[in-house]
């Protein structure tokens, strides 16, 4: 798919409005605010190389281009900070984990096998505290600390791994702008193409979610070697979420969209780990025994 792609602007001559595949851009060749700067520029094929395939591989981006933006410099205090905080975070998941998330999903099993449906929602509304807090330090370890480490170290300058997404008043927004690598590749590889080739948007998105929710699942089911749904019908209910805050709340309050994209999280997330944790204990170990 790269290799096409460097082939088609080859062939178009066309000049790109992304910064980094200008070959003319001398915006390039010079040093700016946040340390972007390249020594010199790439046009293929002298990119196809093993240099340039490892440092895709290893600079924190999905979408490929002929010159990534790059720093002067490796900033020392600035990589020092962000790996002392990868490395605590990851630490501080572990125990918030082990010590809050796994008692909660223990004590869950029973009330799922008995279907007791007051003591199943006291579970998950006793999950969705732990959970969002810890989802939170995730992404921040994840999104802010590790990432930067790694672009640090590869002298990768574009560092928007993600945006206000947190102020999110619809589902798209959240989705946009939480995880910027991922959006940037469904947009240019699937969003982008679909509609070229003739298909409305509004199908278009439904076809990126169908792919995500795909992923999604992939994700949960090849680690605990077992095949559920919950995951890609998870993804899957954003579609109809969607037209509702936009047709329902949105409209009317706006702050209910926010509202709404944030209960979202903090009750359907906990709402798949039960459903998955249950699953996977009865097809491991059996039917809780009775106390």
């Amino acid at each position: 798919m790269v290799n096409l792609w460097c082939r088609q602007q080859r062939a178009s001559h066309k000049h790109h409005k992304r910064r980094s595949s200008s070959g003319n851009d001398k915006s390039l060749l010079q040093p700016v605010d946040n340390g972007r700067c390249t020594t010199q520029t790439v046009s293929y094929p002298d990119n196809l190389n093993l240099y340039d395939i490892y440092y895709f591989m290893f600079v924190p981006t999905l979408c490929y281009e002929l010159n990534f933006p790059r720093s002067s410099r490796i900033r020392k205090r600035f990589l020092f900070r962000r790996f002392i905080e990868s490395l605590l975070l990851f630490q501080l998941i572990l125990a918030l984990a082990q010590q809050w998330i796994v008692p909660i999903m223990q004590n869950s099993l029973k009330p799922f096998q008995e279907m007791n449906f007051p003591a199943m929602l006291e579970r998950l509304l006793k999950l969705a505290v732990p959970n969002i807090l810890i989802w939170l330090v995730m992404f921040y370890w994840f999104f802010h600390s590790t990432l930067n480490t790694l672009a640090e170290l590869m002298r990768f300058a574009d560092r928007e791994f993600y945006k206000d997404w947190w102020n999110a008043e619809t589902v798209q927004y959240f989705w946009q702008n939480w995880n910027i690598p991922v959006h940037q590749w469904c947009l240019r590889h699937l969003y982008k193409p679909l509609v070229a080739a003739g298909m409305s948007r509004s199908r278009a998105c439904v076809m990126v979610f169908l792919l995500s929710a795909f992923f999604h699942e992939y994700l949960v089911s090849v680690p605990l070697k077992m095949f559920r749904v919950w995951a890609f019908f998870g993804m899957l209910a954003q579609v109809p979420f969607a037209f509702f805050i936009d047709n329902c709340l949105r409209n009317r309050y706006r702050n209910l969209g926010n509202m709404a994209v944030w209960m979202s999280l903090m009750i359907g997330q906990p709402l798949a780990i039960l459903m998955y944790y249950h699953d996977y204990y009865i097809i491991n170990y059996g039917a809780p025994r009775a106390t």
